[in-house]
C-alpha cells in the first residue's frame, strides 16, 4: 500500500493513509456525502453478524488508530479492545497477541484490509470448533475485486466432501492451475481460532518470508490431528492490499452506510 503507483488515483486523505500503510484508515465514501475509515465498514459487518466485542491488533506506532476509535469516532455497536503486536512478525504472531487479550476461548480472526460479507462472519461465529470460510474462486472473481490471476497470492484450501479442511497451500504462485478443481476454494484469512490453533501459532517456525504465518500454523495443527472445518460459501470479499484496489472497493461499498 505504501508503494507509489501512477495507475492509482487517490484523494488527499486516501494518499495520506496509504503513505503511512494504514490500510484500515483509508477513507471510503459513506453514501451520505462524507467518508469513513475502511475499518468502520469492517466493524459494521462484524456488528451485522452479531459480534459485540472486537480486539484490534495494532503496532505500538499506531496511536492514531487508537485515538480515532476511542476518542474521535468510537463505534456504538461493538466494544473495542486493544492488543499490541510489538513487532510486525506475521499473522500467527498477531493471533498470539490477540489471544493475550481475548483469553482462553474461541474467537474470530480476520484481516483489517478485507471486507467480508456478514453472512460469512456469522457462519464462523456459530462454528463449534476451529473453522474457516472456503470462498468459491469464481464468486470472488465475479463479484469481488479480485482477478483470477490474483488468486495465486492467496491461500488455496483442500476441502474434503465432509467439509473437513485437509490442507492449506499458501500463496501457490505459478505452481497451480487456476482453472482446476484443486483451486476451487480460496482462503482469505478468515478463521475461528481455538486454543489449539493459538498453540500452533505460538510454535510455528518462521516462513520463507521471515514471518510467523497463520495459514502455516493451521497446516501445522492439521498435521498434528487438530480438526478444522471449512464452510464453503460462494460470496465475494473486497481486498484492500494495493493502491489500485481503492477505487474498486469504493465502487463496491458506495451504497453502504457503515454502522460500527
Amino acid at each position: 500500500m505504501q508503494r507509489a503507483d501512477a495507475a492509482a488515483v487517490l484523494d488527499p486523505g486516501q494518499a495520506a493513509a496509504a503513505n503511512q500503510g494504514l490500510k484500515g484508515m483509508i477513507p471510503i465514501p459513506d453514501g451520505r456525502g462524507g467518508a469513513r475509515p475502511f475499518l468502520d465498514y469492517v466493524l459494521s459487518a462484524l456488528a451485522d453478524a452479531g459480534i459485540t466485542d472486537v480486539a484490534l491488533v495494532i503496532g505500538p506506532e499506531h496511536a492514531a488508530v487508537r485515538e480515532h476509535f476511542t476518542t474521535t469516532a468510537p463505534p456504538t455497536r461493538v466494544r473495542l479492545h486493544w492488543a499490541i503486536q510489538a513487532e510486525p512478525l506475521g499473522t500467527a504472531n498477531a493471533v498470539v497477541a490477540a489471544a493475550a487479550v481475548v483469553g482462553d476461548r474461541p474467537f474470530l480472526v480476520l484481516n483489517a484490509d478485507n471486507y467480508y460479507p456478514p453472512e460469512a462472519l456469522q457462519q464462523l461465529a456459530q462454528a463449534a470448533g476451529a473453522a474457516t470460510i472456503a470462498f468459491d474462486r469464481d464468486a470472488l472473481v465475479r463479484d469481488g475485486n479480485i482477478t483470477a490471476e490474483r488468486v495465486r497470492a492467496f491461500a488455496v484450501l483442500a476441502v474434503e466432501p465432509s467439509g473437513a479442511l485437509r490442507g492449506v497451500i499458501e500463496k501457490p504462485g505459478e505452481s497451480l492451475d487456476l482453472t482446476s478443481d484443486a483451486a476451487r476454494w480460496v482462503g482469505m484469512n478468515c478463521w475461528t481460532i481455538t486454543p489449539a490453533l493459538v498453540d500452533a501459532c505460538a510454535r510455528v517456525p518462521r516462513s520463507v518470508r521471515g514471518e510467523y504465518e497463520l495459514p502455516e500454523a493451521v497446516a501445522l495443527a492439521l498435521r498434528e490431528g487438530v480438526p478444522v472445518h471449512a464452510e464453503r460459501m460462494a460470496l465475494p470479499v473486497l481486498d484492500l492490499s494495493h493502491r489500485t484496489d481503492i477505487a474498486g472497493v469504493v465502487a463496491k461499498l458506495q451504497a453502504l452506510v457503515p454502522q460500527p
